[in-house]
């Protein structure tokens, strides 16, 4: 990932504080039970839930992996696509002349037609994006989780969320296109349509030869193929089967942690006591407040039960973050950004004017 992306310890806290404080919660109420209402017998061997523990440990790191794969996988797709935004450009700007045109045009209306292809593509990346990020069924942590939704909206700033697709896309197309592809459903195949017919005109009049027009639709092909790449991620979820039994098993570890903890707790606790019995402290005080400690000893597994609680929960939420590629969290591809960099890229190459300059992110997440 991205070194601006890398979270501080401070803003890792602040994203699980809530299940921070209901892991204290949750470990607290056992030694309430066990310490001061007497009930001793309420305590799980630790051997069963290590051999737990261990299994879930397996399933979390095979959900990691599988999301981890589901992410690169999306990053190495939206790279062909930058890569062949770039070649798109270079042919629009070498191949379109009017060596076989049967009306030749000025220089200024085949920079015309070239700019109108170059922003034609940007509009396709921005249907493209904001396609990715409309929402799905399965997308319910980041968008509807308490948690996360409000670390969305205070820490970092996702452009689709606040800018309309009409008004990001009208300033590349004309309003004529702009009617036709939101008339119909997938609006980036549209757009390449609209690109095929379009370089269809152009190889009637004449300014692209047959063999460049064919090279120029293997181009268009390529983005179909990236495209498909890219909706087949979106629209296919991470198999429920694994992602909701693997959660269902981490929340049975944490409720049973506490309970397996504590009585090896209340065992170093009875030690201490032993050995004081043997070692008097020099000063009373100081062997009433040992004794106190060491009865109550059990009361020091609240810390311990919510750190690895913290820490099993907090990698579970980490791959259920990251499965989903594409629909705006802090560890997602930054596929906004990577678009105003291929934008940026490929007007300066048929030298474009007004150029945008760089998004500058909010707290340095680059979405």
């Amino acid at each position: 990932m991205y070194t601006k992306r890398v979270f501080p310890v401070k803003t890792v806290l602040k994203w699980t504080r809530r299940d921070i404080f209901l892991f204290l919660i949750l470990a607290t109420i056992p030694v309430i039970l066990f310490d001061l209402l007497g009930l001793k017998w309420l305590h799980v061997p630790w051997l069963p839930l290590g051999v737990l523990g261990t299994a879930i440990s397996f399933l979390i790191s095979f959900k990691n992996n599988a999301s981890y794969d589901r992410l690169w996988e999306a990053r190495k797709i939206w790279g062909g696509i930058v890569n062949t935004s770039r070649t798109w450009t270079i042919m629009t700007k070498d191949f379109i002349n009017n060596k076989h045109a049967t009306n030749p045009l000025s220089e200024k209306d085949l920079q015309k037609i070239k700019k109108e292809l170059v922003h034609r593509h940007i509009a396709w990346l921005t249907a493209l994006r904001y396609q990715l990020r409309a929402d799905k069924p399965w997308e319910y942590h980041v968008r509807n989780d308490k948690s996360a939704k409000e670390f969305r909206e205070n820490y970092f700033l996702v452009c689709e969320d606040t800018i309309s697709i009409k008004d990001a896309i009208s300033a590349y197309i004309t309003d004529e296109e702009y009617n036709e592809i939101f008339a119909k459903g997938n609006k980036p195949s549209q757009l390449l349509g609209i690109q095929s017919k379009r370089l269809k005109e152009l190889m009637n009049s004449g300014f692209i030869e047959d063999f460049r027009h064919m090279e120029m639709m293997n181009v268009l092909k390529e983005f179909y193929t990236l495209q498909g790449q890219s909706e087949r991620i979106k629209n296919f979820p991470y198999p429920r089967q694994y992602a909701t039994l693997n959660y269902m098993f981490v929340w049975v570890f944490i409720i049973l942690l506490p309970f397996g903890i504590m009585e090896g707790f209340d065992s170093i606790g009875k030690h201490i006591i032993e050995d004081l019995a043997t070692h008097q402290s020099r000063t009373n005080w100081g062997h009433l407040t040992q004794e106190f400690i060491a009865k109550h000893f059990v009361w020091f597994s609240i810390p311990f039960s919510a750190l690895l609680s913290w820490v099993f929960h907090t990698m579970e939420k980490i791959g259920e973050n990251t499965e989903n590629p594409f629909e705006g969290g802090p560890n997602d591809v930054p596929i906004t950004d990577l678009s105003r960099g291929i934008e940026i890229d490929i007007r300066q190459l048929i030298d474009d004017t007004n150029i945008p300059e760089p998004y500058v992110w909010k707290n340095d997440i680059v979405m």
